[in-house]
């Protein structure tokens, strides 16, 4: 999209628009290696290249907050050496390069974020914020209430107690049910552990939230940009 030189110009860090506007005049401004000496002009500094004293231009990285419904058999890696579909192939439309926030196991669906903003992932992925995610878990057996009570309270698994969860059973269902737990740690397929700890493996399990960000109708293999105000609920503890 074209804009004004000399927004680019004041975008780009390097002066103010007044500034940048008689920068311009006295001919210090190149495009696609032609001086630019008057005002008015647009570009497109996607597709053109813009100096000033002869450097390159660079413009700050846009940043990006996409909420994506990750299928099961898509891995969450950039690159994968044994030609699985990764999580940036549902990226249509993004040109940046994005990257997930933590890992979803490629048997399990649900919420993922990506992002170019690595402050944003740190507080997230980081234990010191307790950042909660949500699961559903359909698992084999009705858990009895000493089995949930073990994973309100902590279970071992890996040689170290996880942290308590919350746990409700939201339906029963043919040989199972299906519960909601939320944790806030990180630890790799470690609902799934929880879960086989206390004797009841889990058949299928989706992420449905982090913190007050709800996945919501979002169709599986969808995403969709995060608005600021979805990006705050990320580090809500409350309910969403």
């Amino acid at each position: 999209m074209k804009e004004r030189l000399q927004k680019v110009l004041a975008r780009a860090g390097i002066c103010s628009r007044r500034k940048a506007e008689a920068h311009i005049l006295a001919g210090r401004v190149r495009v696609d290696g032609e001086v630019v000496a008057t005002l008015g002009v647009k570009v497109d500094p996607a597709c053109q290249q813009i100096e000033f004293d002869g450097q390159p231009v660079r413009l700050p990285e846009e940043k990006l907050y996409l909420l994506l419904n990750k299928p099961r058999g898509v891995v969450c890696t950039l690159h994968d050496p044994q030609g699985r579909p990764t999580v940036v192939s549902l990226l249509a439309g993004i040109s940046q390069r994005v990257f997930p926030v933590g890992r979803l196991d490629v048997d399990t669906e649900g919420a993922l974020i990506l992002t170019n903003d690595g402050a944003f992932a740190h507080r997230i992925l980081h234990p010191r914020f307790e950042i909660p995610r949500t699961y559903r878990a359909v698992v084999r057996g009705m858990p009895k209430a000493s089995a949930l009570d073990r994973l309100r309270h902590g279970v071992l698994i890996d040689g170290s107690r996880t942290h308590p969860a919350k746990v409700r059973i939201v339906r029963r269902l043919a040989g199972g049910c299906e519960l909601e737990m939320t944790i806030h740690e990180g630890r790799k397929r470690q609902v799934r552990k929880m879960c086989a700890a206390v004797g009841h493996p889990v058949v299928f399990l989706r992420r449905i939230a982090y913190g007050g960000l709800a996945l919501g109708g979002l169709p599986v293999g969808h995403y969709r940009m995060l608005s600021p105000q979805e990006r705050a609920r990320v580090f809500r503890k409350d309910r969403w």
